[in-house]
């Protein structure tokens, strides 16, 4: 699966790796060999952090899905129970 940016998020993902060059490497990036470098990371290691992110959503969904049978639980066959406790009630 290709991951794929929105032209604004690349525009501020490429900004962000030309600054970190500026700021932290002794030669700065240009414009396109950032724009080169950002693809390669979601080429290559894009699949990772996806992949991460949905075992993640994953194992949130099955807790509330583990979760869903006591949060709507209704007990069975409880007319005769809560009749005869309102029976006893009136007495």
């Amino acid at each position: 699966m290709t991951i794929e940016l929105s032209k604004e998020a690349r525009k501020e993902a490429i900004a962000s790796i030309e600054r970190y060059f500026r700021e932290n490497m002794e030669e700065p990036i240009g414009n396109i060999a950032a724009g080169a470098l950002l693809g390669f990371f979601l080429e290559e290691v894009g699949p990772v952090i996806y992949n991460r992110a949905v075992a993640d959503a994953q194992e949130r969904l099955q807790a509330r899905v583990m979760e869903l049978d006591i949060d709507v639980h209704e007990e069975e066959f409880q007319y005769w129970r809560k009749h005869e406790r309102k029976e006893r009630e009136r007495k």
